[in-house]
């Protein structure tokens, strides 16, 4: 039944996976070809951008390590199977009609995002191994580097005689993008929000069609009494310092006032986390026993993304207190559990609305790569129709192909 793919609703074509995968192989080529291209047109990015922004400052940086990491990422989805025409299920019914739902492209996906270039791969790379156009709305800050990137892209479409506009770089302005959203000038079938609370409203506000949000981070653990402390100390530190830009970072940490030996540990976590540079602010609980350190001005501070070496420590009375401080203030990014329980985790992970929820292991894990996933276009924290890392697979809806034999239906 191939020769039913024939065009999308965009009227791209269906291509087959060899062409597909050999304009990745192109593409591998020409960036490590154009590595010092497109080093230089970061630079311009970087000399420009006013650093008053570290977070964004460090995803605006595209070093040797960033174009290596973008090559893996193409390379990787090169070596994934193609995820379009893939049969879900089949069924032969009653009246003879024959069901079959397959998987197919949404069409064209728009990923509007902050800083960092390597979107510019990521998101490219796995719309169009599945058979979607993509519109590419990147932020000023990263004006030069999204362009020889896009380039590049367009380069290697070229070389295997396919259209420019399977990628293709939006360069607008607020306004422009504001009235692109309102009124698109061509079909657009999915949007992409990848930044902070600001940007994800603004295209909620004006977007026409479906959005899938990919939401901030501010990330919780919970530590719980049954929590081994050795444990919670490596893990804590991992997801709060490893990478404090990232997504998937740590910005508020829970401690169960029942733990044993409650206020040494809360000391503890003090001493240890203001060595590695971590400002600490706390809740009014905790201020009773750290009553050195700042106290947050208000609740609204708990729905803060800190993007930064910056904590928010508070007290939980019990889990129950704690799921539902999670539940009302988290971003729905990811939250984790510190306890030997095996049951009272399942507990609280099941009552989580988070699109990752561990137990004993760091929040920096969500993450496409991390997870098994591959490259990834964003994390999504919504819940349809998919939900954490946005892959090769999440790129596709479904179609039902219903075959028949003059069958009406009475």
């Amino acid at each position: 039944m191939t020769n039913l793919f024939k065009y999308t609703t965009t009227n791209m074509k269906f291509l087959d996976t060899e062409t597909k995968n050999n304009v990745l192989q192109s593409m591998i080529n020409i960036i490590d070809k154009k590595r010092d291209e497109i080093l230089a047109e970061n630079k311009k990015d970087l000399d420009a951008f006013e650093r008053d922004d570290q977070a964004l400052y460090d995803r605006l940086v595209v070093n040797q390590g960033k174009i290596d990491g973008m090559i893996t990422a193409i390379r990787q989805v090169k070596g994934q199977d193609d995820p379009v025409g893939k049969k879900i299920s089949e069924l032969k019914l009653d009246n003879g009609l024959e069901v079959i739902n397959k998987t197919d492209p949404f069409g064209t996906i728009m990923i509007i995002y902050e800083s960092r270039p390597d979107v510019t791969i990521e998101a490219a790379v796995l719309a169009f191994k599945a058979n979607n156009k993509i519109l590419l709305k990147g932020g000023r800050e990263a004006y030069n580097s999204n362009k020889v990137l896009v380039k590049c892209w367009h380069e290697a479409l070229q070389q295997n005689n396919l259209d420019k506009d399977w990628i293709k770089m939006l360069e607008m302005n607020r306004d422009e993008t504001q009235e692109f959203l309102r009124n698109p000038t061509e079909k657009l079938d999915l949007i992409v929000p990848r930044g902070g609370e600001r940007l994800i409203d603004f295209v909620k506000q004006h977007a026409k069609c479906a959005v899938l949000i990919s939401g901030r981070g501010n990330n919780f653990m919970y530590i719980s009494p049954e929590a081994d402390w050795n444990k919670t100390i490596k893990v804590l530190l991992n997801a709060k310092t490893d990478k404090t830009s990232a997504c998937n970072a740590l910005d508020n940490i829970l401690i169960d006032k029942n733990i044993p030996n409650y206020e040494e540990k809360l000391k503890d976590l003090k001493s240890i986390l203001t060595e590695k540079g971590v400002e600490i602010i706390v809740d009014n609980k905790t201020k009773k026993v750290l009553s050195d350190l700042e106290e947050m001005e208000s609740v609204k501070v708990w729905k803060e993304e800190f993007l930064a070496m910056k904590i928010l420590i508070g007290t939980a009375e019990d889990s129950k207190e704690a799921i539902e401080l999670i539940n009302e203030h988290s971003g729905k990014h990811s939250a984790i559990i510190m306890t030997e329980d095996k049951n009272d985790a399942i507990a609280f992970m099941e009552q989580i609305d988070s699109a990752a929820v561990y137990q004993n292991a760091s929040s920096r894990f969500t993450d496409g790569g991390a997870m098994g996933v591959g490259a990834e276009l964003a994390i999504s924290t919504d819940k349809l129709h998919h939900r954490g890392p946005l892959g090769l697979k999440q790129l596709t809806t479904n179609k039902y192909y219903v075959f028949g034999d003059g069958q009406t239906r009475d």
